[in-house]
C-alpha cells in the first residue's frame, strides 16, 4: 500500500574558509575548572589534544559574518540544488544554539528568530511559509528533520527547508582547552513528500533525553581565568569525561532501538552519519554498535568522517556531511539508490537522536 515518506530533495552547506590550525592555539594561556594556570607547556597541550579527538584544523566564520548568514548560504544551496520555490516552503526550520552569533556582543540574540531572519533574508513572501527555531543541543537539526518529517507525514506539510548553524568560535572561552574542540558552520536540506509502495526516504527515527542526571555535562559558565571571569560574560562548558562515557553508552543502543523498531540490522548500513563531536569517541561508538550485534569487524568506509579538519560545528556536523558527500566532495564516500544509511547525533540535554533513510 502506497504512503508519503520525506525525501531529502536538495542538500547545501557553508564551510567557512577560515581555517585555523592547532599552531594557532600555542600563544594561549589555559586554566583548569578552578581558576589555576596549567603549567603544561602548550606544545604538549596541543599535542595530547589533537591525539584525543583527532581534530588538527577547524573553521571559524568571518568577523561580518553572523549566525544567520552563514545558513543563508547553505539554505540557497539546498532550494537550488532541489529545484524549488523558495515561495512554496511550508516550513523554515532553523536549529542552532547561541542565537545570532557576533564579534562584539555575547549576549545571546533570538529577538526575532533566526528562522524569521532567514526567511526574510532570502526575501520568501507568503505568510504560510512558517518560521520557527528549535534548541535541542547538538542533536538539533536531527530533531528538526524529524520534527519536518511528522508535518509532511500528517499532510500538513509538501516542502521543509531544513536548516542547522552555529558560531561556537564566538562562545568558547580562550583560556579553556575545549576550546579547541569548537568551530563554525552551516548545513540545510529541503525535504519534500513523496508517494511510494515501498518505503524509501525517512524510514523511522528514535529520539531521547536524559536530563535527570545529566542536564549540566553541557552548560554555560564564566571563563576558566579568574580575571576575565570578572567580566560576567558566559562561555560554553562541557564535562568531557562524563560526556564521553554517556555518549559511549546510549549512542549505539539507541541506534540499534531505531534499526530495531524497522526490523534492520546493523549490517544492512550503508553509512552512518554521526555528529562530529571527537574523532576517537565516534569511533568508539560505533564499535560499540557493531558489538550490540556480536560483530567485531567494522567496515572500514562505513562512517565518513570531517572532525579533523572541521572541527565540531555542533548542529551542523551532519547537515554537513550529507552535503558533502550527496555532492560527491568526500574521496571514497557516495551515496546510491537504495541505500540505507542512519543520521545520528548527540548533545546538551544530554539528547541523542537517529534517523534511518533510504536512499530514493
Amino acid at each position: 500500500m502506497s504512503r508519503i515518506y520525506s525525501v531529502f530533495t536538495g542538500t547545501g552547506s557553508y564551510v567557512p574558509a577560515k581555517q585555523v590550525k592547532n599552531e594557532a592555539f600555542l600563544a594561549n594561556e589555559f586554566y583548569d575548572s578552578s581558576g589555576e594556570r596549567i603549567v603544561t607547556p602548550n606544545e604538549s597541550i596541543v599535542e595530547k589534544f589533537e591525539e584525543i579527538t583527532t581534530i588538527s584544523e577547524r573553521r571559524y566564520a568571518e568577523d561580518h559574518q553572523v549566525t544567520s548568514d552563514l545558513a543563508l548560504i547553505a539554505a540557497q544551496r539546498a532550494i537550488a540544488a532541489a529545484g524549488v520555490d523558495k515561495e512554496d516552503l511550508d516550513y523554515i526550520i532553523f536549529s542552532h544554539n547561541f542565537g545570532e552569533t557576533m564579534t562584539d556582543n555575547m549576549r545571546m540574540d533570538v529577538l526575532p528568530t533566526l528562522a524569521s531572519r532567514l526567511k526574510q533574508k532570502l526575501g520568501v513572501a507568503n505568510p504560510s511559509a512558517v518560521a520557527y527555531d528549535i534548541l535541542f543541543g547538538c542533536p538539533g537539526w536531527v530533531q528538526a528533520v524529524i520534527q519536518a518529517d511528522y508535518y509532511i507525514r500528517s499532510g500538513d506539510a509538501k516542502k521543509i527547508l531544513v536548516v542547522g548553524a552555529d558560531i561556537l568560535s564566538r562562545v568558547s572561552d580562550p583560556h579553556d582547552r575545549d576550546s579547541m574542540i569548537y568551530a563554525d558552520g552551516a548545513g540545510a536540506v529541503i525535504m519534500e513528500g513523496r508517494e511510494s509502495d515501498t518505503p524509501l526516504g525517512i524510514l523511522g527515527h528514535t529520539s531521547r533525553s536524559d536530563a535527570l542526571d545529566y542536564v549540566q555535562m553541557l552548560q554555560m559558565g564564566y571563563s576558566y581565568n579568574p580575571e576575565l571571569a570578572k567580566q560576567k560574560d558566559y562561555y560554553l562548558k562541557m564535562n568531557g569525561r562524563r560526556l564521553y562515557q554517556y555518549a559511549l553508552e546510549n549512542v549505539p543502543k539507541t541506534i540499534k532501538e531505531g534499526l530495531d523498531k524497522l526490523q534492520l540490522q546493523v549490517t544492512d548500513i550503508s553509512k552512518v552519519l554521526i555528529h562530529q563531536a571527537n574523532g576517537k569517541m565516534d569511533d568508539a561508538i560505533l564499535q560499540r554498535l557493531f558489538r550490540l550485534y556480536n560483530l567485531k569487524e567494522v567496515p572500514e568506509s562505513i562512517m565518513p568522517m570531517t572532525i579533523s579538519w572541521l572541527g565540531n560545528s555542533s548542529v551542523a556536523t551532519v547537515p554537513t556531511l550529507l552535503d558533502l558527500i550527496s555532492r560527491e566532495e568526500m574521496d571514497g564516500h557516495d551515496l546510491k539508490s537504495g541505500d540505507i544509511i542512519v543520521l545520528a547525533s548527540v548533545g546538551a540535554g544530554m539528547n541523542i537522536n537517529s534517523i534511518v533513510y533510504r536512499i530514493p
